[in-house]
């Protein structure tokens, strides 16, 4: 049974989702700083994406990391970056509990959160190296607030498009082991 009352939320999350792909493929069709290499700009006809899907939408409970633990993070062409484990969100999807750990680098003041994970698509329909997610809450979370961590915001490194592009690598504690068909698909 659905939720009738639902339908119009989850109606205007789709309409807003793809609007920001449209977006999204405009930059990199046109932007100068777009990863696509120039020579490509021309014939990009868009990013490949799974379709909107609110069940890849989830809410995850918050662990702060009060004194967060640093993380040497590999990179796909350099050296390491070092990211603090400031949170972990603990979720369920697909009907498995999961956890992901969020991160900022040291010297990063803002509130943006990453979070690098791989997931059972991975090196198949999404990217081999892995995808991002970035959480911008309103405020800093606290010990035991849920927040919506929603997959289809799932996105690929720059480096999939461009070697001019070094991306951290998602550490091992966020190799999820679910499917997640949500998001950005590898490029085509």
């Amino acid at each position: 049974m659905t939720d009738d009352a639902a339908a119009p939320d989850r109606d205007a999350w789709a309409t807003r989702l793809r609007e920001n792909r449209a977006e999204k493929d405009r930059f990199f069709a046109e932007h100068p700083q777009s990863p696509i290499p120039p020579e490509e700009r021309e014939t990009f006809d868009g990013l490949d994406y799974f379709e909107p899907d609110a069940d890849y939408r989830v809410d995850a409970e918050v662990t702060l990391h009060d004194d967060p633990d640093p993380v040497e993070m590999e990179t796909t062409a350099g050296p390491n970056v070092r990211y603090l484990r400031v949170a972990t969100f603990g979720f369920e999807v697909n009907g498995r509990s999961q956890t992901l750990a969020a991160y900022r680098q040291e010297s990063d003041d803002s509130r943006a959160l990453f979070v690098p994970f791989r997931d059972k698509t991975t090196g198949q329909q999404t990217y081999h190296a892995g995808r991002y997610m970035e959480l911008e809450p309103d405020r800093e979370p606290t010990d035991g607030d849920v927040v919506t961590v929603d997959f289809n915001l799932a996105y690929t490194p720059f480096c999939a498009y461009s070697d001019t592009f070094s991306c951290p690598l998602p550490p091992e504690e966020n190799w999820l082991d679910v499917v997640i068909p949500a998001g950005e698909r590898s490029p085509r």
